[in-house]
């Protein structure tokens, strides 16, 4: 069976998150359906990570396995002409060889988170940020998050329905910078717990805020 990378673009707003669940429809189930419309026999596409509930992808990555060849420009075109009602474009596909994994081949995984901060809510953003009326200092948040980086056990931001094996994990690389009235999070790592990044963001906030000293990140690590 040749497989095929899919490198797929989203708006997880409408989805119950990447994987398929029984509680509504998610983008794998959506890119699933899409294949049986018109490839036939197919594997389940795998993802490289599990976004939860309204989290959106930039470069979610895929691979799939069909029963046929396809040249990538046309299996392109067709995923996404199925797809034409549901806010998923699939950005590039190519062929590659049965030892590439989604998964398990990715070597860093990114996360933006963005925050805004001002009196009036977001319209034309409302689902792609957090909206916060009052002032933060992203300086101090950023101090606070360099306690982060590196290899930690991170049970304290870990999920309680995380099915993770180990809470241990390395950040690579987190950075909070303000422009304007937005506060963009950017955190890399090989990959993450159940709800890392949105609790590490619940906590940094605290120290924007002035309810947290700086120096509370690394102990509640």
């Amino acid at each position: 069976m040749p497989r095929y990378r899919l490198d797929i673009e989203y708006d997880g707003t409408p989805f119950v998150g990447w994987q398929m669940q029984t509680n509504g429809r998610s983008v794998q189930g959506a890119i699933d359906e899409a294949l049986a419309a018109f490839a036939g026999g197919h594997d389940r596409p795998r993802g490289a990570g599990r976004t939860d509930t309204g989290v959106h992808a930039l470069g979610q990555v895929a691979h799939v396995d069909l029963d046929r060849a396809w040249t990538a420009d046309k299996l392109q075109a067709a995923l996404n002409a199925h797809l034409r009602y549901d806010p998923i474009s699939i950005l590039r596909v190519m062929e590659v060889p049965e030892t590439f994994d989604a998964r398990f081949s990715a070597t860093l995984r990114h996360y933006l988170y963005r925050i805004i901060i001002r009196r009036a809510p977001p319209a034309l953003e409302e689902n792609r940020v957090w909206w916060i009326r009052h002032d933060l200092d992203a300086a101090a948040m950023h101090e606070a998050a360099q306690a982060l980086v590196g290899h930690h056990d991170f049970t304290t931001f870990r999920a309680a329905a995380c099915q993770a094996n180990s809470p241990v994990r390395t950040l690579d690389r987190i950075s909070i910078e303000r422009c304007g009235e937005q506060i963009a999070l950017r955190v890399s790592a090989r990959s993450f717990l159940h709800h890392q990044v949105r609790s590490i963001t619940g906590s940094l906030k605290c120290v924007g805020e002035g309810r947290w000293p700086v120096e509370q990140m690394a102990k509640i690590l």
